[in-house]
């Protein structure tokens, strides 16, 4: 198959492609095959019905059109392997020439344009530096800890006295828009801060005691006036706070399997100490991303960025909220941005994503959806969102690869070893043994299932007219 690449600018291409008879051909009689299981023709089975009387009742031209359908994505996808590229959108194909009805010998022609992965050049990765924050645990961050264990057990108890933020409130809400009610609820608990309700009932609140009311201004979240300004009515009925248990042995041996508090709290130390030695990676991470971007300008193909807002507000139903249209553009444009420097890193690195890699992840997301690993993954695949899964482990897989071979300091200058956090380069390698043992090990089972054959022969049935 001839084709040809014409570059229309970083991120768009057109393909030119020709497709001889002779590949051309398998579609073709595809296509026969197709139509004839379709059509019912007196004296011919259907299946059996001979080309050119399929010719003659459907027409050659309705043959070549099913024949060109049916193969367009395999001969596109084709030209996209054979021209290295690495399409981001859906192509815009347009069919140039097809067989003659005249010339049986005549093959087809089209182009396609598509936006493709820009090419973009990453620096070295062995003479990048990262300093990431030291992992220093204080007194504050034990006790921090300790209160967090502590509030888990802590009582409300009833206070006489005004509200500040941390206290509990069972309040009732009234809504009125015009003097009209709109919405109302009551006995619900609330604790100042939390700031999951309505914007403005935190300030209302605070200095309110038992018994008490207050009115403020807020923009209704949910129901048919969302978004609307009402006039908040709120009563606090009650006021708590919650009172913790002294932190001495007794609470240890309650909320630990240790006897004492130093018992405790050294093991609260030691949580804080793994809890920033991850976050050290995080940082990492992301400063190994700032560093590969530096002054870099990635072209981002405007079409992908177009459709994937389209999409999200169509979700949304708010396909007409153009100053939400344009926050969404920029966070689809900065996401295709990362998305494109990820995956050229990993291609740098030639990176593999083995089998257990991508179970452990489709397992992972399972649990955020909370669903039965084994539903998830059926469910995936057969949406097709495999192998956008599998790009997504190899993305990850890439930073994790990238941060082995730049160098990582502390802030005194000391090396920073995240191997519990990114792996090793053994760890992969016993991964590509095991994937290798385990293709092995298939393809030994299916030649041994084809060499024993089927438990007993079944005589095909006779053809009808043999019989005849």
């Amino acid at each position: 198959m001839k084709s040809a690449v014409e570059t229309i600018d970083a991120t768009t291409v057109k393909l030119t492609v020709e497709v001889s008879h002779d590949e051309l051909k398998p579609s073709i009689d595809h296509a026969y095959q197709h139509m004839g299981s379709q059509v019912q023709i007196p004296g011919f089975r259907k299946g059996k019905v001979p080309p050119r009387i399929l010719d003659q009742r459907v027409g050659r031209a309705a043959v070549i059109e099913h024949a060109v359908n049916d193969g367009m994505a395999g001969f596109y996808r084709q030209a996209v392997t054979e021209a290295d590229l690495r399409p981001l959108g859906q192509p815009e194909i347009e069919v140039t020439e097809i067989p003659a009805l005249t010339d049986p010998e005549g093959g087809l022609s089209f182009t396609a344009q598509v936006e493709v992965r820009p090419e973009i050049e990453l620096p070295a990765l062995d003479s990048l530096t990262l300093t990431v924050d030291d992992v220093e645990v204080t007194e504050a961050d034990v006790d921090a800890r300790q209160d967090a264990l502590r509030e888990r057990f802590g009582t409300l108890v009833g206070i006489d006295r005004p509200a500040v933020e941390g206290d509990y409130v069972v309040l009732d809400l009234k809504a009125t828009i015009d003097g009209e009610e709109v919405d109302s609820v009551s006995g619900i608990s609330y604790q100042i801060g939390a700031g999951n309700m309505l914007e403005g009932l935190d300030d209302a609140l605070v200095g309110l005691s038992a018994g008490e009311t207050t009115t403020f201004e807020s923009a209704l979240a949910g129901g048919d006036r969302e978004g609307q300004n009402a006039q908040v009515t709120v009563t606090a009925t009650s006021v708590k706070e919650r009172e913790l248990p002294a932190a001495d042995d007794e609470f240890a041996q309650l909320a630990s399997e240790f006897d004492t508090i130093d018992e405790l709290r050294a093991d609260l130390r030691e949580q804080a100490s793994k809890a920033k030695a991850s976050d050290q990676a995080v940082q990492a991470r992301d400063l190994l991303l700032e560093k590969l971007q530096g002054d870099l300008e990635i072209p981002i193909p405007n079409g992908v960025v177009e459709a994937e807002v389209h999409r999200h507000l169509e979700s949304e139903s708010r396909l007409e909220d153009e100053e939400h249209r344009t926050e969404v553009t920029e966070q689809a444009r900065e996401a295709l941005a990362t998305q494109i420097l990820l995956d050229t890193l990993a291609e740098k690195l030639e990176v593999k994503v083995a089998q257990n890699e991508l179970l452990e992840y489709l397992v992972n997301a399972s649990r955020q959806y909370q669903m039965d690993p084994n539903t998830f993954i059926k469910t995936v695949d057969e949406q097709g969102q495999i192998p956008a899964m599998v790009a997504e482990v190899g993305r990850s897989k890439a930073v994790a690869v990238a941060l082995r071979q730049v160098k990582v300091v502390d802030g005194s200058g000391a090396e920073v070893d995240l191997t519990e956090f990114i792996g090793s380069d053994e760890d992969d390698a016993q991964d590509a043994v095991a994937a290798a043992q385990a293709e092995v090990e298939a393809a030994v089972a299916a030649a041994q299932a084809e060499a024993d054959g089927p438990a007993e022969d079944v005589p095909a049935e006779e053809d009808e007219a043999a019989k005849a």
